[in-house]
């Protein structure tokens, strides 16, 4: 299969040398979307001329990067994405496992908590709690039996990117994702990767930096993406 590995990029300047440099020992076939940086990162992403670009002149959101990754691995023939944060969180020389997960499914989602790789790292407790949450939502309302709602660390089919229609360009289009893979019937795999929190704080931005308006947000957006697509689950769910 021919694969595509992409990394969502804004004001990355600390990061993004280390972890392309990284995800370059692993893969040939690397995109970077700029979601209209401020900082060093247009700038860093020269210095890989070997890594594919597209930038968004302004910042539209974690979900416009995610979109474009998919729109391009479709328009330009590969076979499958395998998307990477670039904030050091993730483990590029995984993405060979996570990759050959495509022989047998749709969509390989990577688990932080399928095993437990280090003790010592515990996530954020507000993050943890809505994982735990909005994770409980998809496996009562949509049959599913995920442990990791939000982990961005994915593999798919191209197949099944040309199905996804997405329109919410934030931190709440995952849930889109997940509505729509089981409206088409996808197979969907979990695959252990390791918990890495590093010693930073990392914003969502806005109103969503509140924990409780966050899940609000995220509950009235899988609400829209059952009513799209139709599903037909416990109304509890609604």
């Amino acid at each position: 299969m021919r694969i595509l590995t992409a990394i969502p990029v804004y004001n990355e300047e600390a990061h993004l040398e280390p972890v392309l440099a990284e995800v370059l020992r692993y893969t040939d076939d690397v995109l970077a979307v700029d979601d209209g940086s401020t900082d060093r990162t247009p700038e860093l992403l020269r210095a890989f001329p070997q890594v594919r670009v597209i930038r968004h002149e302004k910042n539209r959101g974690y979900g416009a990067g995610l979109d474009s990754m998919f729109r391009y691995t479709v328009e330009q023939g590969f076979d499958g994405l395998v998307t990477i944060d670039c904030d050091g969180q993730h483990e590029p020389k995984r993405i060979p496992e996570i990759a050959a997960g495509l022989e047998e499914a749709d969509i390989v989602s990577g688990s932080r908590y399928l095993e437990v790789f280090d003790p010592s790292q515990i996530p954020p407790i507000e993050r943890r709690r809505i994982n735990v949450e909005v994770t409980r939502w998809l496996n009562e309302c949509l049959g599913l039996n995920l442990t990791d709602a939000f982990c961005g660390f994915k593999a798919y089919r191209a197949s099944s990117l040309e199905k996804f229609v997405i329109t919410d360009f934030g931190y709440a289009m995952p849930l889109q994702v997940w509505v729509q893979a089981v409206q088409h019937e996808l197979k969907i795999v979990e695959v252990p990767v390791p918990l890495i929190y590093l010693d930073e704080n990392r914003a969502f931005g806005g109103a969503l930096d509140d924990a409780t308006y966050r899940l609000n947000h995220y509950r009235n957006v899988f609400r829209e993406a059952l009513d799209r697509a139709g599903l037909t689950v416990a109304g509890g769910c609604r």
